[in-house]
């Protein structure tokens, strides 16, 4: 049976990207993949339907009646995701740590969900990094967006009487957002410094011509994140950040942890150390905000500091973030298509670790930690992973109105 995918226009009227492009789905159809494309879905990258060789529809239910697999940036409407059927998938970004009701509506509708924000990182995976690729494009735009605030050139200028000096940024968090915004802001010709906790990003940062700030306190942890910091390396930490943030003509934030509400990392008290006319750009807005004082969605003057909390800023520039995003999807599912069929190797971690939902239940441990949720992992050791353990009940129905804020965890950002 042909395998065919849809692809729904976006709930969400200011989503501009879209899931596919026509270059993926050359790639598509040499897999023998048939798309079902709804129209509209594509407008806001620029695309057209004579530019993809794809069957239009007029509707987001018959791009579910026709799907085995569904693609999408962002989650459908409630109403769309429930004509969803059994052992149906829905893949793309799917905020899975934002709400306990919409995965355990997911698990009972026996939806296979792979929400991409849960993919492993690891090597292997690095293709498949919706994460990476979109969160370039927001330090990237971080950058600019400070380089418009802000009251000074960025870049040393001379001129017939005389000499402007540079304007300088710092930048906090060096993970693939931060590390952007640094490159970025150094080709624009500022003066440069970057700042993480953890201490095997300053030659990442200094690769890129960049000073590293040095705290003195190191946060190496496991797995790519940081450890918690003792109550004295926070109280370190926060009086060098402070100094390094006194001096600084723009400031762009980009912590974030999964699941869990954005670190505030620079305090009203750093604010106010600023001089006037500073910038800052807080890219962690939509999960509260590295900074004190930032509204998602606002500019907002906090002290001395014009405080900037942008929100979905790969949307800004849609033709490339589509582009990125649509292989890496690919590159999630093109393992999954064998002779033309359908078929899931579930003792692959990749595809076992990005599983939000299936066969009944959510699969995802961690995010049933997160959300107070039941979970039963798949079980890698049977291919089709068909059926959950029998003594187990399903994801139960939640009223959203008692769903309780994310808890803590122990551990600090991945900038």
């Amino acid at each position: 049976m042909t395998v065919v995918i849809g692809v729904p226009a976006n709930a969400d009227p200011a989503e501009t990207r879209t899931p596919i492009v026509p270059d993926v789905v050359k790639k598509l159809d040499a897999l023998g993949v048939q798309l079902v494309v709804e129209r509209g879905a594509t407008q806001g990258a620029f695309l057209l339907e004579d530019d993809l060789a794809v069957t239009w529809v007029d509707s987001t239910a018959e791009v579910i009646s026709a799907a085995q697999i569904v693609w999408t940036i962002g989650n459908l409407t409630p109403e769309a995701e429930a004509q969803l059927r059994p052992g149906q998938i829905l893949m793309g970004l799917l905020a899975p740590y934002s709400s306990a009701e919409h995965a355990s509506r997911l698990a009972q509708q026996g939806v296979t969900a792979f929400a991409m924000e849960l993919l492993p990182r690891i090597s292997r995976a690095q293709s498949m990094d919706i994460l990476s690729s979109q969160g370039a494009a927001s330090g990237y735009q971080c950058a600019l967006i400070g380089a418009t605030r802000s009251p000074k050139f960025f870049p040393m200028l001379t001129y017939a009487a005389g000499t402007i000096r540079p304007a300088r940024v710092l930048v906090v968090g060096a993970g693939v957002a931060g590390l952007q915004a640094i490159a970025t802001a150094k080709r624009l010709g500022a003066i440069v410094e970057g700042y993480d906790v953890r201490p095997e990003t300053r030659e990442q940062v200094e690769s890129l011509g960049a000073k590293f700030v040095d705290t003195g306190v190191s946060a190496a942890g496991t797995g790519g994140y940081a450890r918690e910091l003792t109550d004295d390396e926070k109280a370190q930490q926060a009086a060098a950040l402070a100094k390094a943030i006194g001096k600084t003509d723009v400031l762009i934030t980009t912590a974030a942890v999964p699941g869990k509400k954005a670190p505030v990392i620079v305090t009203r008290a750093m604010l106010d150390g600023m001089r006037p006319g500073s910038v800052v750009v807080d890219m962690a807005a939509e999960t509260g905000g590295n900074v004190e004082g930032t509204v998602a969605g606002k500019e907002m003057r906090v002290g001395p500091a014009h405080v900037v909390g942008p929100v979905n800023l790969p949307a800004r520039m849609p033709v490339h973030t589509s582009e990125m995003f649509s292989r890496n999807l690919y590159n999630f599912t093109a393992p999954m298509i064998t002779d033309g069929e359908l078929v899931i190797d579930w003792s692959d971690e990749v595809i076992r670790g990005t599983a939000l939902t299936h066969g009944g239940y959510v699969a995802h441990q961690s995010v049933g930690k997160v959300l107070g949720l039941q979970t039963v992992a798949v079980r890698a050791a049977d291919p089709l992973a068909d059926q959950a353990p029998t003594d187990v009940q399903p994801a139960p129905a939640v009223d959203a109105t008692a769903v309780q804020p994310l808890p803590t965890t122990d551990q600090e950002p991945q900038a």
